[in-house]
């Protein structure tokens, strides 16, 4: 089993909440527009992380980190990237990718959403975990834990922090 804590949109800007939330967890993944590259390696110090850039991330992001993530987790397959739409409306090249791969699990950020969407045409979880960082409109910061045993996602956990 795999605890995985999952983030977006933090835009250069680290919580020291998410330390502390994270802390039992066994990598981190962040869903792009990180920021810069320091956001990314204070997060790799404290736990492994798996990332895609952004379309606000520079090149210092960009040289490090892809657009796209495809990997296992346990025995799920997850797809990983910023821009990635809604089901019924991905984005062409994550649908081409969904049809390819079949992941388990697509994780997507940008919107500064959260949203969670069980899609039954690709048998996958949707999961935007919306925004932890101070730039957008969002009110409140969100990202999410949750654990990976086998194939199955379990105890998926939404944690809010107040934006200040």
């Amino acid at each position: 089993m795999r605890k995985i804590g999952l983030l977006s949109d933090t835009h250069s800007f680290l919580h020291s909440k998410i330390f502390e939330y994270f802390a039992e967890c066994d990598e981190i993944w962040h869903a792009g527009d990180i920021g810069n590259i320091k956001i990314a390696d204070e997060l790799n110090k404290f736990k492994p992380l798996k990332a895609v850039y952004g379309n606000a991330d520079g090149q210092d992001v960009r040289i490090v980190y892809p657009q796209f993530q495809n990997f296992k987790c346990e025995e799920c397959k997850v797809l990983m990237t910023h821009i990635g739409g809604y089901p019924g409306r991905y984005d062409a090249k994550v649908r081409e990718l969904i049809l390819a791969q079949k992941p388990n699990l697509l994780v997507v950020g940008h919107s500064h959403i959260l949203k969670v969407f069980y899609d039954k045409k690709y048998n996958l979880l949707h999961v935007n975990p919306g925004a932890c960082g101070n730039y957008g409109f969002h009110l409140v910061k969100t990202i999410v834990r949750f654990n990976i045993e086998g194939e199955r996602i379990k105890n998926f956990e939404i944690i809010e922090i107040e934006k200040k």
